[in-house]
């Protein structure tokens, strides 16, 4: 991610049916299946806003805010 700025990671767990894909396709392996097998962002610092994981979610439950530094 380019300085300044910050990616928030925004899943609907109702959606989230724990497929995984989200989690297979992360270049930088932000986003892990929790204990109750929702996809959940657990290094977001890491993102680098690449989307793949928006773009390849089958439920349309992953959502991410990209926001330029204030």
């Amino acid at each position: 991610m380019a300085k300044g700025k910050s990616v928030t990671h925004i899943i609907d767990k109702s959606w989230c049916k724990g497929c995984g894909i989200c989690v297979h396709f992360c270049p930088k392996k932000v986003l892990e299946l929790s204990s109750d097998e929702k996809a959940e962002a657990v290094r977001p610092e890491d993102c680098i806003g690449c989307k793949l994981c928006e773009l390849r979610c089958p439920d349309l439950a992953i959502q991410l805010l990209i926001k330029e530094g204030e």
